[in-house]
């Protein structure tokens, strides 16, 4: 079979992409503010509004907190990694186009494979959160609707039957943030930035709620966390140390916001300034909001009782303030919908830059000829989070996230390596301190991690890859624009 798995696309190729301008490129309507809000509205989201709740009652207990402090400092390495290529090579694509420039198209295939499965089931699975969050807010006003949200329907497969949970209100949320996306990058990052603004003031909010309870009641947010590290359970990934792993795996979902920054750099209208900034920024105020709310919460609450759709509403409402639940449920609706958001711009604009390459379809790369966006990727990939949102329950979903934002953390991590020792000569407005030390910190976190995963999401995982090593032998392959280059050269 033809073709060099390891052909590199050539660093000045990738910077006359990331130049060019016309109606057949992507609009620079993106400042500083955008990016960083970009950042937030990704991050600040289901982790913070569900998956806290759900890792503290099953895996991590109190502890979650330190599972947040492990999550985030791995964010750290590789938001160092990934500031330096989007400040150095500011187009979309992401991890995906730095691999690309360091370890060849076959490690780029697979990064930019596993990023369409981080981004669109992230989207599903915000879409769970944000479910949950519109139940409460039902609930909380006693309204009974004239439908069923989440009726059972009875599906076969390969002549078993079993009955899903179809989820409404999470497939809805997909179709109208698919909608918002088609319209335009500036409508989407005006949007984005109000969603923001709601629902940090929200966070904000619980935060100085739940602390002055605290000063009040410190005796009883003591005796909920303790044991802080509850002891394990007898299996791997249920409490004790083991636990703290596999709740930070689960919840590093929640920090992929800052990667869905670095695939917007061709949108930046100053990006080697910007996206350092936009990245680090987002980053570190997140994972301090993160910290604060995932200690004040198990504080509130024994952490055995917040396996629930809305833990943070719960919360609220655990210390009497039953107004509290209704800005909480509000502000998590906004700031859930800007998840959605941020992830499934992030999955086009990946798809955007494959197309470019030659990797996928041609219809993939179509930018729509007012708004010149990728609507038919956006409407193909709306209909993919929309029906993983109504099917798949939270869990499978977020680990399944996690995975694939681990594996391409690990590999941009490596990338920066790659290619300070390949191309030290090379112009970098931001660069990662401590190399190699920071990178291979990097990696070994984030495969850490990866490993503390449970088997249905590896399961689910391989099965992704294979299919996509499926496409890439029968199709892409055959129609890279690098290794058609590659034959011509060397015809010549």
């Amino acid at each position: 079979m033809a073709g060099n798995l390891l052909a590199t696309k050539p660093i000045d190729s990738i910077l006359n992409e990331a130049n060019e301008q016309g109606e057949h490129c992507l609009r620079r309507a993106l400042g500083p503010i955008n990016l960083i809000t970009i950042g937030i509205g990704g991050i600040i989201g289901a982790g913070i509004f569900v998956l806290t709740g759900t890792a503290a009652a099953q895996f991590a207990g109190p502890a979650i907190v330190i599972s947040y402090i492990i999550a985030g400092i791995g964010c750290i390495f590789a938001g160092l990694c990934y500031a330096e290529f989007a400040s150095m090579l500011p187009i979309a694509g992401s991890a995906y186009t730095y691999g690309y420039a360091t370890m060849g198209e076959f490690v780029a295939w697979i990064i930019g494979w596993a990023l369409v499965l981080e981004y669109a089931f992230g989207a599903a699975t915000v879409a769970v959160g944000w479910s949950g969050f519109v139940n409460s807010l039902v609930h909380f006003f006693g309204a009974k609707l004239p439908f069923n949200p989440t009726p059972g329907l009875t599906l076969s497969l390969f002549g078993h039957p079993f009955t899903a949970q179809v989820d409404l209100f999470a497939l809805t949320a997909i179709v109208i943030i698919t909608i918002v996306l088609v319209i335009g990058v500036r409508e989407s990052a005006n949007f984005n930035s109000t969603a923001v603004m709601i629902k940090v003031s929200i966070v904000i909010f619980f935060i100085g709620l739940a602390g002055t309870y605290a000063f009040g009641h410190w005796p009883h947010m003591v005796a909920n966390w303790h044991p802080f590290i509850p002891p394990n359970a007898g299996h791997f990934g249920q409490f004790g140390w083991s636990g703290i792993m596999r709740g930070a795996g689960v919840v590093f979902f929640a920090y992929i916001g800052f990667d869905a920054v670095s695939t917007a750099a061709q949108e930046a209208r100053n990006p080697q300034k910007d996206m350092p900034f936009g990245i680090l920024g987002s980053l570190i105020v997140c994972t301090a909001l993160y910290i604060f709310v995932a200690g004040l919460l198990t504080g509130i609450k024994s952490y055995t009782t917040l396996n629930v759709a809305a833990p943070v509403a719960d919360g609220a409402a655990a210390i009497g303030v039953r107004w509290g639940v209704l800005l909480i449920d509000l502000g998590a609706i906004a700031g859930l919908a800007s998840v959605m958001l941020v992830m499934l711009l992030g999955q086009s604009r990946v798809l955007y830059t494959m197309s470019r390459d030659g990797l996928l379809w041609n219809w993939v790369g179509k930018l729509h000829p007012r708004f010149r966006t990728p609507y038919i990727t956006s409407i193909v990939v709306g209909i993919l989070a929309a029906f993983l949102a109504a099917f798949f329950p939270i869990t499978l979903l977020g680990e399944l996230v996690s995975l694939g934002t681990l594996l391409a953390f690990t590999i941009v991590s490596l990338g920066v390596w790659v290619l300070r020792v390949r191309h030290p000569e090379l112009h970098r407005p931001f660069r990662t301190p401590l190399v190699p030390l920071v990178p291979i910190c990097g990696m070994v976190v984030s495969l850490a991690l990866m490993l503390s995963l449970d088997a249905p999401a590896w399961i689910g995982f391989g099965s992704w890859l294979i299919l996509g090593q499926i496409i890439y032998f029968t199709y892409s392959r055959k129609h890279s624009k690098v290794q058609k280059q590659a034959k011509m050269q060397a015809a010549d």
